[in-house]
């Protein structure tokens, strides 16, 4: 429940800052073109605080935290008084108009520059993307990629650390072949290496596009030596101790961590031969797994976590600037993540990438929440990515967001008269119904994923 709670106050928080810096941008520039600002809300719903501003403005905090509005005075719905004509929005020039309409989705790029330059100011720990092992019969195996190559660069794109890796790995997908650019270890010689990409695909819920190609990055060490074991747990009732070196289970030898997981989870309530070294000498003892149920499925479980070897400070890197290369850095990230989503977009159009990768408000808080627990520097990540999927959303040609309403007045600038109220009222109940089906989507993947 804390989890739960912890995720939905991080959601609120993040909603709520890029809904305000959203609408700031609409009132900001509306104000710039003397437009009269009525009411200047976060959230819809009844209001549990509101004030109103020496500048006449009403600010609302309403009880919804899901969007906000800025209402702006418009003779289209308004009564005007002699006078307000200059005030009001629709009286406002075409290119006005488009101003302050696209000022929203402008202002959350702005937005996104501004939290990856203070992350990077901050500074962001970071793994140098080393190749930890190559899993037999993969892509990468197929490319001639060994373990202790560095992977310097994907495509054209100068790749850093691993989640630098993984944006330009996922804006090949549908590609039918990829370059990588890699480093031997203790070496500055650089080798390309082609991957055929034919029929690559990967579930973002169960692998990482690494993961899906083949790649094991290097990371700290997990062996099969018993750290800590849970009390009362199926480990403690089969007398397994704290420094016991899992030597063999079942029929399996044991060499890695996870060829142990993989057994026990296979065999929920089933007795399993266990052989552990103890003091230098070979003993066997009998270990029943406890069971519960993932995603519908009975898994086996016993209690007991392994040793740790952490990763050598070599491979650890800091990526920490001075105000004005974190300024460039954050400026190459935004325009990173902006070219990556639109990508995705049309890929999700051409079929390329699955419906089923929509994401939702739950996934979205679920995202808050993991990126605030890991601290402020991944938050602002967080916000910052979140951001531009809200400023490139809000720029869909569709009449119920902000593009619709720039599409509109483009095509008043080149007629020289607004579409008319007839066009415009089918026009946002087509859009709020392709708006409403996408929402449904992500809302249905975000439940099958619960």
């Amino acid at each position: 429940m804390g989890g739960v709670l912890w995720n939905i106050g991080a959601f609120i928080v993040a909603l709520g800052l890029l809904v305000a810096v959203h609408e700031f941008g609409h009132f900001w520039v509306a104000r710039r073109c003397g437009v009269k600002v009525e009411r200047f809300s976060i959230g819809f719903g009844k209001a549990i605080w509101r004030r109103v501003g020496k500048d006449g403005t009403e600010y609302v905090l309403a009880l919804i935290p899901l969007g906000g509005y800025v209402k702006m005075l418009d003779g289209r719905v308004d009564e005007l008084q002699p006078g307000d004509e200059q005030y009001a929005f629709n009286h406002k020039s075409v290119w006005a108009r488009m101003a302050i309409v696209a000022a929203g989705p402008m202002a959350n790029f702005v937005f996104a520059l501004f939290a990856l330059w203070l992350m990077f100011m901050i500074g962001v720990p970071a793994v140098k993307p080393v190749v930890g092992e190559v899993r037999p019969a993969s892509i990468v195996a197929a490319a001639g990629i060994e373990p202790g190559m560095e992977i310097v660069g994907v495509g054209d794109k100068a790749t850093g650390d691993w989640e630098s890796v993984t944006y330009a790995l996922i804006s090949h997908l549908g590609d039918d072949s990829m370059k990588l650019k890699l480093k031997a270890a203790n070496t500055s010689y650089v080798v390309d290496k082609t991957l055929q990409l034919d029929g690559w695909k990967f579930d973002p819920d169960k692998e990482s596009p690494i993961g899906s190609l083949g790649i094991v990055p290097l990371g700290g060490k997990v062996l099969p030596v018993v750290e800590a074991i849970v009390p009362k747990s199926a480990s403690e009732k089969a007398g397994i101790l704290v420094g016991d070196r899992i030597k063999r289970v079942g029929e399996q030898e044991v060499t890695e961590w996870a060829q142990f997981v993989l057994e026990v989870q296979q065999s929920p309530e089933q007795p399993l031969l266990l052989v552990v070294e103890r003091a230098g000498s070979e003993l066997t003892l009998t270990l029943t797994p406890d069971v519960k149920k993932v995603r519908g499925q009975l898994v086996g479980f016993v209690g007991l976590s392994p040793q740790l070897v952490p990763l050598p400070d070599e491979y650890r890197i800091l990526l920490q600037y001075g105000p004005l290369q974190a300024l460039w850095q954050g400026a190459e990230k935004t325009w990173s993540l902006t070219t990556l989503t639109f990508d995705m977009i049309g890929k999700l159009i051409g079929g390329v990438v699955s419906l089923d990768n929509l994401s939702g408000p739950i996934s979205i808080a679920k995202g808050a929440g993991s990126s605030a627990d890991y601290g402020l520097v991944y938050f602002l990540g967080f916000l910052a990515l979140i951001s531009v999927n809200l400023g490139i959303i809000n720029l869909f040609p569709l009449p119920v967001l902000d593009g619709g309403h720039l599409v509109y007045f483009l095509i008043e600038a080149v007629t020289g008269k607004p579409v008319s109220e007839k066009i415009q009222e089918v026009g946002f109940r087509i859009g709020a119904a392709i708006l409403m089906l996408l929402m449904g989507i992500a809302l249905f993947n975000d439940f099958a994923r619960l």
